[in-house]
């Protein structure tokens, strides 16, 4: 009986996460947000996105919101390792976000010329791209305490506010059409194959950042707060029995698929909604989503790229560090509200990232350090392969807010 016990013991101890040392997240927090800082920031500041790993070339994917996400990601890290370069190199990120405020056109003046690039060219605008970099901008206001870069993002907040803002139906619509400056109203790109479109094609809820509780906390206007409130009771309101929001793209009902992070991003919101208000509605529609991921997190930790609600395994082709670490922010958040049932899942989050990441002495060192982030896709006649930045960027936040949950 004692040999049982034995494989029993031995068994128990190969299933449960590993226990990571302190040391080891702090130098991990180090190493991804140095690749950060010294290879995705360029010299203009701005994020270099996607890398084509057969290629070894850079290409550009939604700069605005992949840089605020770098600026982000730094600040976090600096926090954490009073590492004064990490500052330097978000302020360096910061000032190339601003630097896009539109002056000079009279419809789009305060806007931001955050073009969204890739599937949709140059030819727009988009809202989640300003939104999804500039939790970011607003926290190099913070940190620094120079109000500019709050204020900036926060003219872009007004104008989308005025413009794109559509509270009688608790959506915002996605797309400003670079040339004549109008709100795509009818017709989005996004659905080109789709010869009727309708409302939810064209909007969302687009609380994605949290841009409006950003804005209202910095400038003390309460529209921007009622505007929030609305768009965080619309999500509540659309969400399905599955926690998630299937009507809007980058989800799909046909296809039965949902994006690794866009739920998660609106699940966030929904957490600063209660901090917001106190208000425990908002905590346990995020716990819906967090759940949701949880079973769509494999026993090693993985969250791919592809997921399916009718039963279909995932594609495995992209593995996806950047829902691996968001899953893992939205769990720690709970999780310190005593949702209790998301703690596995945040162990596995911080092993899978410190096991996936590329070594310091890769011999590519466009990805030495980097997180694990595939994205595959087909292009021209030719596989597109790339290791996406976002991975690393996303990475950086979770292992330092883990490193506050979890060692105090």
């Amino acid at each position: 009986m004692k040999w049982i016990k034995t494989v029993l013991m031995c068994l128990l101890t190969i299933s449960a996460p590993a226990q990571l040392k302190k040391k080891d997240v702090v130098r991990a927090i180090d190493q991804t947000a140095r690749y950060v800082a010294d290879v995705l920031i360029d010299s203009a500041g701005k994020s270099r996105c996607d890398y084509n790993v057969l290629e070894g070339k850079w290409y550009p994917y939604e700069v605005p919101w992949h840089t605020g996400q770098a600026v982000n990601a730094l600040l976090a890290a600096y926090k954490v390792t009073g590492n004064k370069h990490y500052l330097d190199a978000a302020k360096r990120g910061g000032n190339y976000w601003i630097n896009m405020e539109i002056k000079d056109d009279p419809k789009l003046n305060g806007m931001v010329s955050a073009i969204h690039g890739d599937v949709l060219g140059q030819d727009y605008y988009v809202f989640a791209t300003v939104s999804d970099g500039t939790p970011g901008i607003y926290e190099l206001s913070r940190v620094t305490k120079d109000p500019v870069y709050a204020k900036v993002a926060t003219g872009a907040a007004k104008w989308m506010l005025k413009n794109m803002y559509y509270p009688q139906m608790g959506v915002c619509y996605d797309l400003i059409d670079v040339k004549t400056g109008e709100v795509v109203k009818e017709n989005s790109p996004f659905w080109k194959g789709k010869k009727k479109q309708e409302l939810y094609d064209v909007s969302r809820p687009n609380t994605e950042g949290s841009l409006f509780k950003d804005a209202y906390e910095f400038s003390g206007d309460t529209a921007f707060r009622n505007a929030f409130i609305l768009l965080c009771n619309s999500l509540i309101e659309k969400q399905g029995p599955e926690g998630l929001w299937m009507r809007f793209t980058p989800n799909s009902m046909e296809a039965h698929s949902f994006h690794p992070r866009f739920s998660l991003w609106y699940a966030e919101s929904l957490i600063e909604a209660f901090y917001l208000t106190k208000d425990k509605k908002y905590l346990e529609a995020a716990a819906r989503t967090a759940r949701l991921f949880a079973n769509a997190q494999t026993e090693e930790g993985t969250i791919y790229y592809d997921n399916y609600i009718n039963g279909r395994a995932p594609d495995k082709g992209s593995a996806t560090g950047s829902a691996v670490s968001l899953a893992g922010i939205v769990w720690i958040k709970l999780a310190e509200q005593g949702y209790t049932a998301f703690n596995e899942n945040i162990e596995k989050s911080a092993v899978w990232l410190m096991k996936n990441r590329f070594a310091e002495n890769h011999p590519d060192p466009n990805l030495r350090g980097a997180v694990l982030e595939t994205r595959t896709r087909f292009k021209k006649g030719k596989i597109w392969l790339t290791n996406r930045d976002i991975g690393t960027s996303f990475a950086v936040r979770f292992l330092s807010d883990y490193l506050n949950y979890k060692f105090k």
